[in-house]
């Protein structure tokens, strides 16, 4: 990583810069903006190879607008987004799962016309190219293994309808994981949930860690969040206002006045 200035008179503003091969997911000088509303300004990070990295921020500090601009949902206004040393900028949703890519949605999207099993095996088979009795059948093992994992094998037959809202939660993670990624981006995965949901989920994607997913979480949930992850970039307003291990951030005065304020420790 490199830094760049610009010369705003008598103050020096210091910009991050980072190169293609920073990590295995790069975000250089981001920006998405919506009409006159700037949602992600000049956002620069990069993950590391098998880190878990959290993104904190209160709500509408630009969060998910900095996830739908790495994969593909809305392409940046301005910068540049690297995937495994390849500038991926404004590439569809797709590529980016081919190439390894995988997110889940804050607005759950599972099919609602079919049951917990049905959806892990459709997320198992590229593109729905399948017939019930030809590829659908060949995933069936596959798709209760990965319920198993999720947490939700005494659930393989319900709809999602009828799962409570920690079980939809595990059924986005599992269609996520379905698609075998390098790297997930998880969004807001701790809303909603109780303590020990909370600790139950953590231990799931320690787990993914540790078998060598890299992972991007997104959360407002400071405490959840900071007992989870290795590292932290803080940002408010769509712009990064601190970075550092979690003492680091739970100890930063600037963190402590934008955000810590309005949580709810």
């Amino acid at each position: 990583m490199s830094s760049g200035t610009d010369d705003g008179g008598d103050a020096e503003v210091v910009r991050d810069q980072f190169d293609p091969d920073d990590g295995v997911l790069v975000a250089d000088h981001l920006t998405k903006r919506f009409g006159g509303l700037i949602a992600v300004d000049d956002l620069s990070f990069a993950v590391e190879e098998q880190e878990i990295l959290g993104f904190i921020g209160p709500n509408g500090a630009g969060k998910s607008t900095t996830f739908n601009c790495i994969t593909g949902r809305y392409p940046p206004t301005e910068g540049t987004v690297y995937y495994r040393g390849e500038d991926v900028t404004g590439s569809t949703a797709y590529d980016m799962v081919n190439k390894g890519l995988a997110r889940t949605f804050q607005e759950f999207r599972p099919f609602r016309d079919r049951t917990v099993l049905a959806n892990l095996q459709t997320a198992l088979v590229p593109d729905e190219l399948f017939s019930t009795s030809g590829l659908l059948g060949k995933t069936r093992s596959q798709a209760i293994d990965l319920c198993e994992r999720v947490g939700l094998g005494d659930d393989l037959y319900r709809t999602p309808e009828e799962l409570p809202h920690a079980g939809m939660l595990r059924l986005e993670i599992g269609r996520a994981m379905a698609t075998d990624p390098d790297l997930m981006l998880v969004d807001e995965p701790f809303a909603g949930l109780a303590e020990g949901e909370i600790g139950h989920l953590s231990d799931l994607l320690n787990e993914l860690r540790d078998e060598g997913t890299t992972l991007v979480v997104v959360d407002h949930n400071m405490r959840g969040l900071l007992n989870l992850i290795d590292r932290a970039i803080v940002i408010n307003f769509g712009s990064k206002i601190a970075e550092g291990t979690p003492e680091e951030i739970r100890n930063d005065p600037v963190v402590q006045e934008a955000y810590l304020g309005a949580d709810d420790e």
